[in-house]
């Protein structure tokens, strides 16, 4: 594998951060750490530069939140000015080399590879009828928090040569325990620290029909006995390879009986449903008299699916036409 070097002087240049920081604001143009960096900006700016090239920069403290939907989970957050425009300015260089390195079955966090995409994907391989009777469907034990951080530095290793580059990675990596949930690097990271495994899944086992978003991972086949065998190779290599252990509800069933519950949907072969749990939340808006703006997200997701009564039970006629 060739490995990269000269990367470091391009993250580093002004624009680029220029670049960073304009990406950073999307979205945050009035927020309180955005007034406060336009303040200053070409000061701040050029002072990122001189942390990068003097190797002064050091991951700011941490907020950490929690969140509760769709699980409690902890999220970190960091201030706007150094830390959200110095990962933006690693990734505008990383990003393309980072993504050329996963498989076309990745679909977390990835521009143009979303759940939706994902779900299209598997639609369309429940096709193969035949060959997609059985669902191996597994995911990944606190996946986040247990990314160990020396395996990850080795892989990026395997990857990248640039000393200063791995630098500015390895004290980003150990700002944190694991992998921090809200970091935009920590989306990439996670994908990468996968996607080795990813290729022995695709190249070693030869899997056909596999589908990874994030840490929740579905196989199909048409033989419930290859599928428990490769479930017992995947725990090995994701425990061997990469210090992870595979959750306790991981499952091989009939797709027909039952069908696939992944990313917010429900596939069978003839059709896909909503997810139970956003249906009741996507009712319960409704109940309330929630607007057509205030339930958008929940319409977004009914035109992936095949909910034609459930549009009829909780929607007004205009809404459903647009939907």
């Amino acid at each position: 594998m060739k490995r990269i070097a000269n990367l470091y002087e391009q993250i580093c240049s002004i624009s680029n951060l220029e670049l960073a920081d304009h990406l950073a604001q999307k979205g945050k143009s009035k927020t309180y750490g955005v007034i406060t960096h336009n303040k200053n900006r070409d000061m701040n700016l050029l002072q990122l530069q001189r942390m990068f090239l003097d190797k002064t920069y050091k991951t700011s403290n941490y907020q950490v939140f929690k969140v509760f939907e769709p699980k409690e989970r902890d999220v970190y957050r960091l201030p706007y000015f150094p830390d959200r425009i110095a990962h933006h300015a690693i990734m505008n260089v990383l990003e393309p080399i980072f993504v050329k390195t996963f498989t076309s079955d990745t679909y977390s966090c990835i521009k143009g590879m979303g759940l939706h995409k994902a779900s299209r994907n598997v639609k369309h391989a429940l096709k193969d009828v035949d060959n997609t009777t059985c669902c191996l469907k597994i995911d990944i034990k606190k996946f986040y928090t247990s990314v160990d951080h020396d395996i990850l530095k080795k892989l990026l290793r395997r990857k990248f040569k640039d000393q200063d580059l791995l630098w500015l990675l390895d004290e980003i990596i150990d700002s944190a325990s694991g992998l921090p949930i809200g970091n935009y690097l920590s989306q990439y990271f996670a994908n990468f620290y996968l996607t080795y495994f990813d290729h022995w899944i695709k190249e070693v086992m030869c899997v056909r029909y596999y589908f990874r978003y994030a840490d929740d991972i579905v196989i199909l086949h048409r033989d419930k006995g290859y599928l428990h065998d490769i479930r017992t190779k995947i725990s090995a290599y994701l425990s061997e390879n990469l210090n992870l252990e595979v959750k306790d509800n991981r499952q091989v069933f009939p797709v027909a009986s039952r069908g696939i519950d992944f990313l917010g949907y429900v596939h069978y072969h003839t059709h896909t449903l909503l997810r139970k749990t956003i249906k009741k939340r996507f009712a319960r808006k409704v109940a309330k008299g929630a607007s057509k703006e205030s339930i958008a997200s929940y319409l977004g997701w009914l035109k992936h699916a095949d909910c034609i009564n459930l549009k009829k039970k909780l929607l007004p006629n205009e809404i459903i036409l647009d939907v």
